[in-house]
């Protein structure tokens, strides 16, 4: 895997990996989830583009601090980190809580988004998993030391890697098992819960970007989805696509959260096809300055 490399912004470290040269592709991962989740695609997408996977600030090998952890924050500071990077603009793709982050930077920066490419994106409705609803409750604080310890997901992590590297179709076990294993740690744990409660409540997504989809109408966008989704449930794709006439919709058979872990060639194979196929979005104003 690409090595992490490390930038400090506002005076927080920020993870990242970059490979490759061209056209940028930013890819954006889901919550308690980091860069790795883009093992398996990253180098056939560095052999025809740039390609930058972050840890989002709170996730990975990123700072954890106490501060903003909403859609608009984790938008900013992909902003900032593009900045430093001195890229202008990229095709930006977003993974369950990354395609929320990825259709409010549409929005917040639509001259920096060339494309949107939404996978089993967050955002789109309320449903979502019963797990993720119980854990915004108070008091999920006292309950993830006790279900996540150390020891366990130590363990567990080792089985799971050890699935993936004998080819074992364990990659939706393997995926979730590594956010899991995250929550060992307290300040992980910290920075999970500020996320998940700026997003979700006892009810489902307390989030909707479908009043606002209409701004990214000009905007080439890819809807990625596995139809085995368990944790956002794939009507949410044809809902995106309903508001978004001009969208391409990709549905993957057999596939659950995690269409680029569990169908990374797949998943290659489309998002080539979108971004050879289409023509970048002009540069615009941004939403925020109108």
């Amino acid at each position: 895997m690409y090595e992490v490399r490390h930038v400090e912004i506002h005076g927080h470290q920020v993870a990242y990996r970059m490979e490759g040269t061209g056209e940028t592709i930013l890819l954006i991962h889901g919550m308690a989830g980091s860069s790795s989740t883009w093992r398996d695609v990253m180098p056939a997408l560095a052999e025809r583009h740039q390609v930058l996977a972050p840890d989002l600030v709170g996730h990975g090998r990123s700072a954890k601090p106490a501060g903003d952890y909403s859609l608009g924050a984790f938008a900013s500071g992909l902003r900032d980190l593009l900045d430093v990077l001195d890229v202008d603009v990229a095709t930006v793709v977003g993974q369950s809580l990354g395609g929320g982050v990825a259709m409010q930077f549409a929005y917040q920066y639509p001259e920096r988004c060339s494309r949107l490419v939404l996978v089993s994106s967050g955002g789109l409705g309320r449903e979502v998993s019963w797990l993720l609803r119980a854990l915004s409750l108070p008091g999920a604080e006292l309950v993830l030391p006790v279900v996540a310890p150390a020891f366990v997901t130590e363990r567990g992590n080792a089985i799971s890697l050890w699935l993936r590297d004998h080819g074992v179709k364990g990659g939706r076990v393997a995926e979730m098992w590594q956010a899991y294993a995250s929550l060992s740690l307290s300040e992980n744990r910290t920075a999970f819960l500020r996320t998940l409660r700026a997003v979700v409540d006892p009810g489902g997504q307390a989030v909707a970007a479908s009043d606002r989809l209409y701004l990214t109408e000009s905007m080439p966008t890819l809807v990625l989805w596995g139809d085995h989704d368990t944790i956002i449930p794939v009507e949410h794709a044809y809902t995106a696509q309903a508001a978004l006439p001009g969208s391409r919709l990709e549905i993957f058979e057999g596939i659950g959260h995690f269409p680029q872990v569990e169908a990374p060639d797949r998943f290659v194979e489309a998002l080539v096809d979108f971004i050879g196929s289409t023509t970048p979005a002009p540069a615009v104003r941004s939403a925020r300055s109108r």
